[in-house]
């Protein structure tokens, strides 16, 4: 049974199983291990705690988290071709490092994994945006997440009000989830490169959220920033009164959505709720 230390370089695993990123699937795989390292240590410490990676591909990171005191690693993969290319590391975790063959949009995390749990992953960028909105309607029930974005995303994730990257994913994560850009990385570290810039972001739940129900802050969000440059008299006539709503709200009619603080969001969403 092959340790940590044994495994072959992930270049040699990536040719010995030619495994090819696929564009389709949005794969660029990490294989500096002391950037995945470095990522798996921005999580803080993982003692007793159960972490999901998402897209363990070749392995990379997956090395650095099994060498963390974490009690398990649950990788889950939808392409077949990555089961065989982790075989040996499974064996070296010596069962801390089980793999789910799926896809992570139809798992439910809860059930896989006992708490405390945390999310750690370098996130295929085709899903990323998905995946993060799923996770944040239920963070409660996770210690952090700790993910890899595009660098465009990472900004818009933690752009403040008046911003112009401020938009629905900043107020919806911002809302659920303290956003914690810890550092970027450049394309030319990955295999094959992208064509931006990624960053790591930490997000924890907040102990406290704005009182508000998750669908009625998509709806008006969704209402405000789909007509951005309008004052919210017009692009929140569609959820009904506009008057009374902004009214009920303290908020200025004339503001625009980029101007709109989060609290502000979470007001909107429980007048709009308490009319309907």
């Amino acid at each position: 049974m092959p340790n940590l230390d044994d495994l072959p370089p992930l270049r040699e695993v990536i040719a010995r199983f030619d495994l090819n990123a696929r564009k389709a699937l949005g794969q660029n795989f990490l294989l500096d291990l002391n950037l995945t390292s470095r990522i798996a240590r921005s999580a803080g410490d993982l003692t007793g705690v159960t972490v999901i990676e998402v897209g363990p591909g070749p392995g990379g990171l997956t090395r650095a988290l099994v060498a963390t005191k974490a009690r398990e690693v649950i990788a889950i993969e939808r392409d077949p071709r990555f089961i065989a290319a982790l075989a040996d590391l499974i064996d070296a975790a010596e069962g801390r490092l089980r793999l789910i063959e799926a896809d992570a949009l139809d798992v439910d995390l809860e059930e896989i994994a006992p708490a405390p749990r945390a999310i750690i992953a370098n996130l295929p960028y085709n899903v990323a945006t998905p995946l993060l909105l799923g996770w944040l309607r239920r963070i409660d029930r996770f210690r952090s997440l700790t993910l890899m974005f595009q660098k465009e995303v990472a900004d818009r994730l933690a752009a403040q009000p008046g911003s112009r990257t401020y938009g629905r994913l900043s107020v919806i994560a911002q809302w659920r989830a303290e956003v914690r850009p810890m550092f970027n990385l450049p394309a030319r570290a990955f295999t094959p490169p992208p064509k931006v810039m990624s960053t790591v972001v930490q997000l924890v739940p907040r102990a406290d959220p704005e009182p508000a129900e998750w669908e009625a802050v998509e709806t008006v969000t969704a209402a405000a920033f789909g007509q951005r440059r309008k004052m919210l008299r017009q692009s929140l006539k569609s959820l009904g009164p506009v008057d009374a709503l902004i009214a009920a709200t303290g908020l200025d009619p004339t503001a625009r959505a980029e101007d709109v603080p989060v609290a502000g969001y979470a007001a909107l969403a429980r007048a709009w709720r308490a009319a309907t």
